[in-house]
Parts: C-alpha cells; structure tokens; sequence
C-alpha cells in the first residue's frame, strides 16, 4: 500500500485479485493503471466480530432497482437484501458489464487451460487475506471495463476493454464493506487489450476526483 494524492493505493498485479476494508461514506476508485485491462469487482457488507461474509452486491436486484443493464453515475448498487451498498460517484470510461460471470476453474477447462489463475479463486485468496470467508456460489460481478454487446436479437458480443491508461470507476461505500477487485487473467477470450495488465484500487476518505461518465464511440 502507498499514498498517492492523499488516497491509499492498493496495486492489484495481473491476472490476480486483491480486498480492502471500506468505511461507510469513503469513496473507493478502481484504476486501469495501463488501459485496456478488464476489473472483476465485488463487494460484500461487512460486520464487527464476523468473518463469514453473507450479504453481497447483486447484479440481478441491482438491474431491478435501476432498470438499467449498468447503473448511471449517482445511482447505487444494491445487496441481496436490496439494500445500498455502493454509489457510482465518477466513471471516466461509461462501458462496463454486469452479464459474464466470473472466470473460475471450469470456466479454462472448457477453453483447455487448466489450473489457469481465475477472479473467482482470486476473489477467495483475496478475502482470505483480510481473515474474511465466503463460502456461497460465486457473486456476479461487477465487470468494469468490459465491453460487452448486446445485439437487437439477443445476442452477446464480446469486444476488447475500451478503457485508457488512468480511466478510472469510483464508488462511495454506503455502509461498511469489504471491496475486491481481480484483474480479470483471462488470456484466451479476448477481452483483455494487449495482454494481461495490473489495476488499482484506491481508498479516499473525501470524495475522488473523478470526470463524469463518458460514453465512447469506438
């Protein structure tokens, strides 16, 4: 960890996943340190004296409280329980996903690579880190970065990450959480631009600075 600019910076290098502790009110910013790198975040709500994570960020009730396939700037994220848990206060890049699941064992079986690094392993150790433990199905996640297309029949496109060096996500924590990013290692579908690439996750106590969402003609 270091300081950058007042905020606590947290590299996620390739291919792997780190967490941080997130106080209610703090804004996190997840950080495409070389562009074209596909983040897998996730989120789970937090209590004093508990290590077994239950609550968490849902895809499914958070498309049914916007009514939208991805959230806009100023609208949240809800857990499981439907409750607030993360503001999206800044996006710089205004492409991201919430259908692919994450990366995990079976996932590079079908593609032929086995024992291939994986969000939904890196998601595990980087909780373990922080003496945290999940023992449900593997949250959707949050894909920021990644751009997916959803054509008029239904059918998905899977396009490389549009995002540049320093594009950025930021979220302000509306309860006491527990944030992970893993730098997607996806290697095999090309989603990643020009290979694997690391992230950054970093924590400020006041709010981020952060351009507007920009949606991008590419």
């Amino acid at each position: 960890m270091v300081e950058v600019a007042g905020a606590r910076r947290h590299v996620v290098p390739p291919g792997e996943g780190r967490a941080v502790r997130v106080s209610a009110g703090a804004h996190v910013q997840v950080i495409d340190l070389d562009g074209g790198q596909v983040g897998d975040v996730f989120a789970f709500v937090t209590e004093p004296g508990r290590r077994e994570l239950t609550e968490y960020l849902s895809a499914a009730h958070t498309r049914a409280s916007t009514s939208r396939l991805f959230p806009r700037v100023g609208e949240s994220f809800v857990t499981t329980r439907r409750r607030d848990i993360l503001r999206l206060t800044g996006d710089t890049v205004g492409v991201h996903d919430m259908l692919i699941a994450a990366c995990d064992p079976p996932r590079y079986a079908q593609l032929g690579a086995n024992n291939h690094r994986s969000c939904a392993e890196n998601l595990t150790e980087a909780l373990s880190e922080l003496d945290l433990t999940y023992s449900g199905a593997t949250p959707q996640p949050v894909n920021v970065f990644m751009r997916i297309q959803v054509s008029i029949e239904g059918d998905l496109q899977w396009w490389e990450a549009p995002s540049r060096p320093g594009d950025s996500v930021t979220f302000q924590a509306m309860q006491e959480c527990v944030v992970a990013v893993s730098a997607c290692p996806q290697d095999i579908v090309g989603i990643n631009r020009s290979g694997l690439s690391a992230l950054a996750i970093d924590l400020h106590p006041q709010p981020a600075r952060t351009e507007e969402s920009t949606d991008r003609d590419h």
